[in-house]
């Protein structure tokens, strides 16, 4: 179990936070294994009605620490990670998922978004999934799952041109359910999860089943995982790790 994950039982809601607010709960290795345990115990538990999923502190989620990436970098065969371990158990998850989102939620902060049946953001929120700018390739099945919820165009920006999306946009295309001030966020998020935890689990989980193409996901969830891999030892991604652990702007005219 990870520091910073902490993940709490209340009845049928099994909660699991991002508890690493003084690294904008960016996510390492341990992290992703911690969360992933976590969504499989609730799998097998026929008590657990329910998962939400938070951030501590000011922003939801940076995306993956960069240290982890830039040792990944270095070489090795990634495939089977952690970090990909918590993917795939997104994209098979029967419980329903529920997010609160404040401040930044950044690459898999906001690509987990796409796996949650009911998403909450607070005024502040600033979804981003810049992928390309660090030179690698979208995951979590987002290549597609994005694309389908807000269109190519809008797609694209985000992921490959590192745009950012506000809360009302984000509301407006379809990927929250709400938004809330941010004193108002955990209230909100709690009276959605006790509402879904009081619904026949039975039914709730057949039509999120009926709802999603697991198999489509889990297929481009492996294409995606091979390139991810990939990108991630390439010229252009080290350029990018490097140039933000020096505070520079990258390069990429030598590409």
């Amino acid at each position: 179990m990870s520091e910073h994950v902490t993940i709490t039982q209340d009845g049928g809601i099994l909660t699991i936070v991002m508890n690493r607010p003084d690294k904008k709960n960016a996510l390492t290795s341990a992290m992703y294994e911690a969360m992933a345990d976590a969504l499989e115990t609730a799998h097998d538990d026929a008590a657990i009605r329910v998962i939400v999923m938070r951030g501590a502190g000011d922003l939801f989620c940076a995306g993956n620490d960069i240290g982890d990436f830039m040792t990944a970098a270095s070489g090795g065969d990634i495939g089977n990670a952690d970090v990909f371990r918590f993917i795939r158990l997104l994209g098979t998850a029967t419980k329903p998922l529920v997010a609160g989102v404040q401040g930044r939620a950044v690459g898999i902060g906001t690509t987990m978004l796409l796996h949650c049946d009911h998403v909450v953001l607070a005024q502040d929120a600033k979804l981003t999934a810049p992928f390309a700018t660090l030179g690698l390739v979208p995951e979590a099945a987002s290549s597609k799952l994005l694309p389908a919820a807000i269109g190519h165009q809008r797609a694209f920006a985000m992921m490959a041109m590192g745009e950012a999306m506000d809360a009302a946009g984000a509301l407006a295309s379809g990927l929250a359910n709400q938004i809330v001030p941010a004193d108002g966020l955990d209230a909100a998020v709690d009276a959605a999860a006790k509402r879904i935890a009081a619904l026949p689990p039975g039914a709730v989980q057949a039509t999120k089943t009926l709802m999603r193409d697991r198999e489509t996901i889990g297929a481009t969830m492996e294409t995606e995982i091979k390139l991810f891999a990939e990108r991630l030892q390439s010229p252009e991604a080290r350029e990018a790790f490097m140039a933000f652990a020096q505070k520079r702007a990258p390069d990429f005219s030598q590409f």
